[in-house]
């Protein structure tokens, strides 16, 4: 397959080359071979399961750099959230505040709520909707601190009804990030514990002798991490196994080409795996995003991991026209999507798979990133074709409700017996028959 010229940094593809498919595939795909890490995080979890405490007091010291001699030393108490919301400037409280209102708003309008009905005979059928009893949050630490990721995680937790949130984040050398905690204060978590990595969704999961087991887990982190929750999974629920970052920008030649070399940036400073993508039917609209791209990663103070990100996997594609552009993007199945178009509305009924659709020049994912309300914790490689955002959905259980009066018994007890002789189970269908009789 050609490549199209371009400057070192980025390749170009055209959706008219032969074999485009393929090679789009295997750009997709992030390459990574974690069959180290799968052995790691097994032995993580092993220890952590035999050992509770002691384990995890000795991989936190061992991994954090910390000199700890009880799990009671890594626990954040209220006092030290309250200390932090007034550390932090003034400014930064008021951000912080604002994105959780947005954020709460949005939840509220997600929360599902029990139902019922009543048929002709005075059988009810229905729906009881309630919440988890107690979800865990992992909030990476280390490189990057994550106050949003604290937001987006808990708050929806709350609207839910969820009455013990647990919090889980490493603190590297001992460091604290003040946001945090400001962050935890805000959105209202019950229990925070500084510990990270594998060992802390293992804590999660099978509880020690300090910390009670969670239902769930929620929340982005390393490899490490991801290959824990998956581990993990079954013994507690979890929210999603999240990739790098991923951005699709979609153009037709109007919006400014700055602002999508910065959009494209904004994925690709998170991580040397990320994966940023424009496709546009023109192609001078992407030589100058491209040079846009030249022009303005010098001064991005993370532009050794964007020019890794982008050498890496990121991608120009040339469609054909709009609709070509369109079958790309749901097969793609992007994390987030822009569409930076004259007119978005148009092109939305046609979109199907994407984790969040931004509509229009203005609307930057990095809004959606903090605050403009619906989650940013998001589908991943592939799987918003099947997989949707973090919501309050996401903290409740639904069980289904049947209450038979008399008569409505006697008239299913036909069926249900005749299917259950049919399946060879005598007992079902002895069961139903009794409801027959006067």
């Amino acid at each position: 397959m050609r490549l199209l010229a371009s400057l070192p940094m980025i390749k170009r593809l055209s959706t008219s080359d032969a074999g485009f498919a393929v090679v789009l595939d295997r750009l997709l795909r992030d390459g990574k071979d974690d069959r180290v890490c799968r052995r790691i995080v097994d032995n993580i979890i092993r220890r952590v399961r035999s050992n509770g405490d002691r384990a995890l007091i000795e991989l936190t010291n061992r991994l954090d750099h910390l000199d700890v001699s009880s799990v009671t030393e890594l626990v954040v108490t209220p006092k030290q959230c309250i200390r932090a919301m007034q550390s932090i400037a003034p400014r930064i409280r008021d951000a912080l505040e604002q994105a959780a209102g947005r954020i709460r708003t949005y939840a509220e309008r997600q929360k599902t709520d029990s139902w019922q009905y009543q048929e002709e005979d005075g059988t009810i059928l229905g729906q009881r909707v309630t919440p988890l009893d107690s979800v865990g949050v992992y909030v990476p630490g280390g490189t990057a601190a994550y106050p949003s990721s604290v937001l987006m995680n808990v708050i929806p937790a709350h609207v839910a009804g969820v009455k013990r949130i647990v919090m889980m984040v490493p603190t590297p050398d001992g460091v604290i990030n003040d946001m945090v905690l400001a962050a935890a204060q805000i959105a209202g978590v019950n229990e925070i514990y500084r510990i990270g990595g594998a060992q802390a969704i293992a804590a999660l999961a099978y509880g020690t002798e300090t910390i009670a087991p969670v239902d769930k887990i929620v929340g982005p982190g390393n490899i490490f991490v991801a290959l824990a929750k998956r581990q993990v999974f079954g013994q507690v629920g979890i929210d999603m196994i999240a990739g790098p970052s991923e951005i699709l920008i979609v153009c037709d030649g109007t919006t400014n080409p700055d602002w999508v070399a910065m959009d494209l940036f904004s994925q690709a400073e998170h991580d040397v795996l990320a994966q940023s993508i424009l496709i546009c039917p023109d192609p001078g609209y992407l030589d100058q995003v491209e040079s846009s791209v030249a022009r303005l990663l010098p001064d991005m103070p993370r532009k050794d991991i964007i020019r890794q990100s982008l050498e890496n996997r990121g991608l120009l594609i040339l469609a054909v026209d709009m609709e070509d552009a369109i079958a790309v993007v749901n097969k793609i199945a992007a994390e987030h999507l822009e569409l930076s178009v004259a007119d978005p509305q148009e092109l939305l009924p046609k979109i199907r798979n994407a984790g969040a659709i931004f509509l229009g020049a203005f609307s930057t994912e990095v809004l959606g990133d903090y605050c403009a309300g619906p989650n940013h914790v998001l589908p991943t490689s592939g799987t918003a074709r099947f997989s949707s955002p973090l919501g309050v959905y996401d903290f409740q259980k639904r069980s289904s409700i049947i209450h038979f009066s008399p008569d409505g018994a006697r008239q299913l007890a036909a069926i249900a017996s005749t299917l259950a002789y049919g399946e060879g189970l005598t007992a079902h269908a002895r069961s139903a028959e009794m409801r027959l009789e006067k």
